[in-house]
């Protein structure tokens, strides 16, 4: 089918008959009570429309930029089938399909991608060279579309979209993605090693070699890895003096009593928290800092959190009694000092926590690690004391605790919160 007309200009006879076509063309195959998805840049192929208004909006806005294959309309490229698919498919297997397991929802509250305009793919059709996920070739040749190519957030969700439409296995219910950030996730409850999720993957591997399983956990990240929110390793003086971080990045040694950067100035160690293997030397300490302003954003990006970020202010009853911190003195003493902040609803009010433990179970006190937890209060008290609204901030490692010098290792995160 001749496509050329969607490169030409909008206001052109060759772009409206071909919208005349492609009205033509989606209605016969893919209708319901009389409407389709609307393929345009607002609507995104998530709402219904009759044919008028669908026409109303190509002519307006335009197509979904890449939008080369009307998989949603009738015409798609499964793998080993036929070129079109089931008329009620938005509806039936691929809403059944997100429903059993949402990762598509999750990508696009991660990258914020709901209301952007950008298509969704089934999990039964491959990509072609007319929109090509995995390497993201979304781009308009023609004389009279500028080229274009997705900035880098977009890239990524792309790439990402491409493997979670990557089944593990052919007929499986789950994608490789879904499989690996499952079992990240068991991981990180069970407190697995590296190495014992690398001894059960390669035991998978052996029972089910037709499926898609990566060999080890450092492939297991690299698949999951551009789903953000890592962390920032930051070097510090084993004396808790300083941290070499901003100007000071590349100091040699400290700068209070002259402690040396590293252990061992000719030491080299590889990096295994990287995707491969670097010859470097051995920090003294180090510092893990889990950057605030993006698990911010994400809360307010997620469809599932967005609406809880204002409940302090929106639904909370006001009655006199004490049942968030809202109905604190010191809650209602701040919003008086500072009233441009408090007439924000959406301004995001933290509590800061740290403890100090013996990881691994070591029941001694020669080792001592310290997390430092933030606590959004912005969240309903049902939620927002639970294990998954707590923010972590940092680790600062042993052996010994901070003390008083914990304001060193707090640097990274008053300056993000400067920026806020």
């Amino acid at each position: 089918m001749d496509k050329t007309w969607m490169n030409f200009s909008r206001a052109s006879n060759e772009y409206q008959n071909g919208v005349q076509s492609f009205l033509d063309f989606s209605f016969h195959n893919s209708s319901q009570e009389n409407k389709i998805l609307c393929p345009c840049k607002k609507c995104g192929n998530i709402y219904r429309h009759y044919r008028e208004v669908v026409y109303e909006h190509l002519i307006v806005d335009g197509f979904i930029r890449g939008y080369k294959k009307w998989i949603f309309h009738g015409e798609c490229t499964p793998s080993g089938a036929s070129s079109t698919i089931n008329p009620g498919y938005p509806y039936s297997g691929y809403r059944q399909y997100v429903r059993e397991d949402d990762m598509e929802g999750m990508m696009r509250d991660a990258f914020n991608m709901r209301s952007e305009g950008f298509q969704s793919f089934p999990p039964n059709c491959v990509a072609s060279d007319d929109y090509n996920i995995g390497r993201n070739t979304f781009m308009e040749t023609r004389r009279s579309v500028p080229d274009e190519q997705p900035n880098e957030e977009a890239a990524k969700f792309y790439t990402l979209l491409g493997e979670m439409n990557e089944q593990l296995y052919e007929g499986s219910k789950f994608s490789k993605m879904s499989f690996c950030i499952r079992l990240f996730h068991l991981k990180c409850l069970g407190g697995w090693t590296r190495n014992s999720l690398t001894m059960l993957l390669e035991l998978l591997r052996e029972m089910f070699p037709f499926a898609k399983i990566p060999q080890s956990c450092k492939d297991m990240k690299k698949v999951i890895k551009d789903l953000g929110l890592g962390y920032n390793k930051i070097h510090s003086c084993p004396n808790d003096c300083m941290l070499y971080w901003g100007d000071r990045r590349n100091q040699q040694s400290c700068h209070v009593w002259g402690k040396s950067h590293w252990m061992n100035r000719d030491a080299e160690d590889v990096n295994e928290d990287e995707y491969g293997p670097q010859s470097i030397r051995k920090p003294n300490k180090i510092l893990r800092y889990f950057s605030l302003i993006p698990r911010l954003q994400r809360l307010f990006m997620s469809s599932k959190t967005i609406e809880f970020m204002t409940w302090h202010h929106d639904q909370r009853t006001d009655d006199g009694l004490l049942r968030h911190p809202t109905d604190s003195l010191a809650w209602k003493s701040f919003d008086n000092k500072f009233p441009s902040f408090a007439s924000d609803p959406r301004s995001v009010r933290l509590g800061l926590v740290s403890d100090g433990f013996n990881p691994f179970k070591i029941m001694s006190t020669s080792y001592s690690t310290w997390p430092v937890v933030l606590i959004p209060y912005n969240l309903p008290p049902w939620l927002c004391m639970k294990q998954s609204s707590l923010i972590l901030s940092m680790i600062i490692p042993g052996e010994k605790g901070p003390g008083t010098d914990i304001d060193i290792y707090l640097q990274p995160l008053i300056e993000e919160l400067k920026q806020l």
